[in-house]
């Protein structure tokens, strides 16, 4: 028996950082994708093969001993053989076309993919199920993670989410693009998450101005989505970037790639810690070619997408 699913990237659209702080952020999935396929075998053991290596262990391994990347895939894998009370094994694949470690939710599609393909060899699973398990797995390598990423890789489409609140499904399906570029700068989002945290300690009223400014922002963006108000969303993307550069995110690199997406798009700004990683600017068909053209003409690497709205599929 085979199960297989599939689960979208996501980038954040406005509010990174200034979540932590109780901001309300905007994500959303977009059209690239991770599929995994599981399927049981005989033999004991956990297979894991994907485009970034493979893992071949035996159940039940602490999970703290396993170096790897692929260790939330084999969390899955083992957790099912133990709650189905199994005794054989299970042969996972893994396949992406989300760029790693830049931002976009690879991990977070992976854990998602990852334990509907798994748990689909045992039981129905309801997507709320699925969820909890996405994020118990992405614990094994981000310990503190929010589940924000993993909730919007599951339900797709638009959401907002503050920590007070959680997440909440926008129903506004706006017609747009986004350019993405990739600086292939390496950034770590702990330093980054606390180089701003220093920024906010030593600048405590500027900053609160900031959250301030970034919750009106964000509150004035919901409208102008349900809008499709592609435009004036630009302008606000074009200040959120200010304040992102404000708060000391950025470098020359990612400056040279937003100048570029600013010039040819509706507007440009870092998407998610900032440091490396990517940005990306907004366009609709008008300036899609042009935008991207723009990029390519000054040798960035960048992919168009589009809003997800299916979230995850099995199959």
């Amino acid at each position: 028996m085979e199960s297989n699913a599939s689960a979208p990237g996501k980038v954040i659209l406005f509010g990174e950082h200034f979540v932590v702080y109780g901001v309300k952020a905007i994500l959303c999935a977009i059209n690239k994708r991770v599929i995994v396929r599981a399927e049981k075998i005989k033999e004991k053991k956990i297979y894991i093969k994907s485009n970034i290596g493979d893992l071949i262990l035996e159940p039940n391994k602490p999970i703290s001993e396993i170096d790897s990347p692929l260790k939330p895939f084999y969390y899955l894998a083992n957790k099912l053989l133990q709650t189905q009370n199994q005794t054989t094994g299970i042969k996972i694949i893994v396949e992406s076309d989300i760029p790693i470690g830049v931002g976009l939710g690879s991990s977070s599609a992976c854990c998602v993919a990852g334990a509907a393909a798994i748990s689909g060899l045992f039981v129905k699973t309801s997507k709320e199920e699925i969820l909890k398990l996405a994020i118990s797995a992405e614990k094994t390598i981000f310990q503190n993670t929010s589940g924000a990423d993993c909730t919007v890789c599951t339900f797709g489409g638009i959401m907002e989410y503050d920590k007070k609140n959680g997440f909440t499904k926008i129903k506004s399906e706006p017609d747009f693009h986004l350019v993405i570029a990739n600086s292939n700068v390496k950034h770590s989002t702990e330093t980054v998450v606390a180089k701003v945290k220093q920024f906010k300690e030593e600048n405590e009223i500027r900053f609160s101005s900031l959250c301030n400014d970034e919750s009106k922002l964000v509150e004035d963006v919901l409208k102008l989505l349900s809008d499709n108000n592609i435009k004036e969303l630009g302008q606000k993307i074009i200040q959120n970037q200010e304040y992102l550069e404000t708060i000391g995110v950025s470098n020359k690199k990612l400056r040279d790639m937003i100048q570029v997406g600013q010039k040819s798009s509706f507007g440009a700004k870092i998407t998610g810690a900032g440091g490396g990683g990517c940005i990306f600017a907004l366009t609709d068909e008008s300036n899609l070619e042009y935008s991207i053209k723009q990029f390519k003409d000054k040798n960035y690497e960048c992919f168009s997408v589009k809003i997800d709205f299916k979230g995850l599929d099995t199959f």
